[in-house]
Parts: structure tokens; C-alpha cells; sequence
């Protein structure tokens, strides 16, 4: 991170609070590493991190704000912007509820009033439950997409980051025979373009940008399927004519070691499960989710709200850290190039 840059402000939200949020939250903000890398806060419930706090035995000092201005953003106090959405709720651990569901929306909705106003640079989110989604007729089925809507970004980008691999998806939760569909030239050309933009928006220079192939042997010229001669390779044609620096269709079964090797800046998969079963093979705990294109950061964990174990003190907090982590990373970034961008 650039020395100049301040620590990037990082609001925390609590996810669903009948899952594991409120734990790995807790956790998240009694690392010391997270306050040296950013200024976290976090969007929640008071007693919802007060029962986590019971349940793992922690200490907790709570200084209660109502904007990040306010906070102290010192190590051993949790600086809390509560919604005191749906007062009075009672929230069950381990069970899908409509409540839950109200509140955790809040925490997000706060979260992007507060991005948007330039309060903050940079959000980590806990998990959500799509049935609780579901159930309290919120209608989004997932953080992406109400984070891409609610700040009416003209696209959202998702980015796996684990270890030094970043990879990108050109079509995600869909199925297999629909995501073949959505593999086309355009489409391919116009993740292509986002992508080169984004990257450059953290600084780098001329970012090389690989294109996962969809079949064996990256088709082997038609023989095991058309769709890199009749879609990729025109779409890295395209870009390499607007002076993108893509290259591809790299056969799937090496292009992400390469990647991991520094061969490339990023890598554009195909579908969901090819790169995310790279990027887990790699590194489950540290596998996190960035979404590129907003007005501001966002990183989350690349686990689901855990209901099983919800409420029994043994969740890890690992992924929610160094989704925290990352956040201010890329965000501290994103502020490094902007200061270093020429005043007009």
C-alpha cells in the first residue's frame, strides 16, 4: 500500500444475524493487523455482537456512533453504527427468518448511504441468506446485486482474490448450458474492457488480462468445440485493437497455475465453478470476493451464513479478517492512483 495513503475507512457489516456474521465480526475487530491496515467499523445490531461477545467468551467495549466521523478507531473499542432496524426482534440462531433478513438489509443500506456520501472507502460484508432474503420479500438474491442496484453502478464486477490469482467470472449463477450460451464475443469483449478499466483504476499500468478457454485443449482449433474460433478469440482480437493487453483462450487446466505464477494480472473464467474451484483448491480460508465497479470497495467472505454452527462459538473467523483485509487493500489503492493522477 502506498505510504502516503491514509488508512482507507472500512465499515464491517454483520450479515444475517441468525448466522455466524456476528462472530467472525467480532473476531475480524479484535485482530490488531486490521486496524493497522485500515479504520474499520461495524454495521449491526449492539446485541447481536453483545451475544456473540457472551458466546466466545470475549471482551467487548463498544463506542456507539451514528457516523464513521465519530469513531476512534482504536484497537480493544468497537466503533458501531447500529441501524436499530426491526426493534424488538427476537433472532433465533441457525434459522431462516424474515427479521433477520430486515436488519441485515439495513446494515447494507447504511453502509452504501455512507459510501455514496463519501463517508467511507471500502465495506467488508458478513454473510447473507438468500431464503431470509427470500422470506422477508427483499428482492435481490444476493450482496452483488443489491450493492450494483442501490448504488446504480453501471456494472459490478466480481473478483475472486486468493493469494496472488485474481480472477474474474464472465457469467456466474447460471447454469452450465446457460452459461454456454452467454459466452459470445460481445459479452466477452464488453467484461474485457470493464476489467482493463477497473484494474487501471488500482494502478496498474497496462494490465495483462487472460481469457480462460470454455473446452478441452482450448477447443483444439474446432475439433472439441466451437466457441473459441467462432466468440474468444475474436472478443481478445477486439480488445487488442483497443490496446488491451488480453490474451487467450488459455486452456482452463493450466491457465490458473499460471496465473498464480505471475504470468498475468488477472484471469477471466468462464463460468462459476471454473474458477472458483481453482481458487478454493488453493486456499479455501483465504479466497475472498471483490466487487469492482462501485463508487466505493467491496470484499466479502466466500462462505454462506453457517447456520449449523451459528451461535456455538466455533466459527472462524479467517475469511471475514482477510476479507477485511483485502477490502483495504484495494481501496488503498484505488486512493494511492488517485492522488497520483495528475491535477486537471
Amino acid at each position: 500500500m502506498h505510504q502516503s495513503t491514509p488508512r482507507p475507512v472500512t465499515a464491517i457489516t454483520l450479515g444475517d444475524p441468525a448466522g455466524i456474521g456476528p462472530e467472525i465480526v467480532l473476531q475480524t475487530v479484535r485482530s490488531p493487523m486490521i486496524y493497522e491496515v485500515c479504520r474499520p467499523f461495524v454495521i449491526g445490531g449492539r446485541e447481536h455482537l453483545e451475544r456473540a461477545a457472551a458466546i466466545q467468551d470475549t471482551p467487548l467495549v463498544i463506542n456507539e456512533i451514528s457516523a464513521p466521523e465519530e469513531a476512534r478507531y482504536e484497537f480493544g473499542t468497537v466503533d458501531l453504527l447500529d441501524t436499530h432496524a426491526v426493534p424488538g426482534a427476537t433472532i433465533e440462531y441457525g434459522v431462516v427468518q424474515a427479521d433477520a433478513a430486515r436488519q441485515a438489509y439495513s446494515y447494507l443500506e447504511k453502509s452504501i448511504e455512507l459510501g455514496l456520501s463519501g463517508q467511507l472507502d471500502a465495506v467488508s460484508t458478513a454473510p447473507i441468506n438468500k431464503a431470509a432474503l427470500r422470506a422477508a420479500d427483499i428482492p435481490f438474491i444476493g450482496h452483488t446485486e443489491i450493492f450494483n442496484e442501490l448504488t446504480e453502478a453501471p456494472y459490478a464486477l466480481t473478483m475472486f482474490n486468493v493469494h496472488k490469482l485474481r480472477v474474474f467470472f464472465l457469467t456466474r449463477h447460471v447454469s452450465v448450458r446457460q452459461a454456454c450460451d452467454l459466452i459470445t464475443r460481445e459479452r466477452t469483449l464488453t467484461y474485457l474492457k470493464d476489467i482493463d478499466r477497473e484494474l487501471r483504476a488500482l494502478g496498474f499500468e497496462n494490465p495483462s488480462i487472460a481469457v480462460a478457454a470454455l473446452n478441452p485443449h482450448g477447443g483444439e482449433g474446432g475439433m472439441f468445440g466451437t466457441e473459441e474460433v467462432e466468440h474468444l478469440i475474436p472478443a481478445v482480437a477486439d480488445a487488442k485493437a483497443l490496446g488491451i493487453n488480453a490474451r487467450g483462450p488459455l486452456p482452463a487446466d493450466s491457465i490458473f497455475a499460471f496465473g498464480l505464477d505471475g504470468h498475468h494480472d488477472c484471469i477471466l473464467s468462464l463460468f462459476h465453478d471454473q474458477g472458483h474451484i481453482a481458487c478454493k483448491t488453493l486456499d479455501f480460508e483465504k479466497a475472498v470476493t471483490v466487487t469492482l465497479g462501485l463508487p466505493f470497495m467491496r470484499s466479502s467472505v466466500d462462505h454462506g451464513t453457517a447456520f449449523d454452527i451459528a451461535g456455538k462459538g466455533i466459527a472462524n473467523g479467517g475469511s471475514m479478517i482477510e476479507s477485511t483485509r483485502v477490502a483495504a487493500e484495494y481501496a488503498g489503492m484505488q486512493l494511492a492512483h488517485r492522488q497520483a493522477l495528475p491535477v486537471s
